[in-house]
């Protein structure tokens, strides 16, 4: 009983920690999806690449505070605050750039392409090109904003770029001393792993509220994603479904008569004589 009331208090004190958070994780989780590819950044100046590195600190706190399962998705939180830390201590920028590069440079154009091609030329599936094209586009924008990214911190010199690092910290405060506090914040026993329904089903409100906002476009839209949920044809086929095999008559009490039961088949008569 002691260890149940204990679990459901940790479990309150994470729902009560994750009220408070809650704006900011829709803000910021709204801000990652659109350098992902959602959106096309036209520049992306250093204090962006810090929010991003924030954006992805807060989208930790909520998946460690809601217990999301590790299997489901690595916002790499606490490597974004060593990345600030190191960023403005060591001035270390080539950590920061490898990062951004890890994260926003998976560009398959070429396999894409190909998918597109094919399903075009061979599968006339007007869904699954308009998916195809629109995941093609999302990369493209993510490289956008890779490259513009890069562009606003190779453009600087040093004493300016580290300026600016120290202003976009203070802003998101991840000051060196802040950045030590939360860091070990994350091994405290409110962001530990603690699986409960009332964590998971606020986790799946939260993300289907997000999910809806984030997905508008039309690609996106139901009959578009992919062949899954385009229209059928054709007539369907049951929804469960088993053929077997042909039946085997009993013609003796020993044959396939595992309780030995006295009785035999008998074949069936009509007065049409087809039975």
């Amino acid at each position: 009983m002691t260890i149940t009331a204990s679990i459901q208090d940790v479990v309150q004190q994470k729902l009560t920690a994750f009220d408070r958070l809650q704006p900011a994780f829709e803000e910021n989780f709204r801000f990652l999806q659109e350098v992902h590819g959602q959106k096309r950044f036209f520049s992306f100046s250093v204090a962006e690449v810090v929010h991003y590195l924030h954006a992805r600190w807060i989208c930790e706190c909520k998946s460690r505070l809601l217990s999301v399962p590790r299997t489901v998705k690595e916002y790499e939180g606490r490597r974004c605050l060593e990345l600030l830390w190191l960023w403005q201590e060591e001035e270390d920028t080539a950590a920061v750039v490898g990062f951004l590069q890890h994260k926003l440079d998976m560009q398959p154009f070429a396999d894409l392409t190909r998918q597109l091609q094919e399903a075009r030329r061979v599968h006339f599936d007007e869904g699954m090109v308009q998916r195809l094209a629109h995941g093609r586009q999302i990369l493209l924008n993510r490289g956008f904003n890779l490259m513009h990214a890069l562009d606003a911190i190779f453009a600087l010199p040093q004493d300016d770029l580290f300026a600016a690092v120290h202003d976009a910290c203070a802003h998101y405060h991840h000051l060196p001393e802040q950045l030590k506090e939360q860091m070990a914040e994350l091994d405290a026993p409110l962001y530990a792993y603690v699986p409960n329904p009332a964590l998971a089903r606020r986790n799946m409100l939260i993300m289907n509220k997000l999910g809806v906002n984030v997905l508008q476009y039309p690609a996106d839209l139901p009959g578009r994603r992919s062949w899954r949920v385009v229209a059928p044809v054709g007539p369907l086929s049951p929804f469960a479904e088993h053929i077997f095999d042909g039946y085997l008559e009993l013609t003796a009490p020993l044959h396939n008569n595992i309780k030995r039961v006295q009785f035999t088949d008998r074949p069936e008569r009509s007065e049409t004589g087809d039975m």
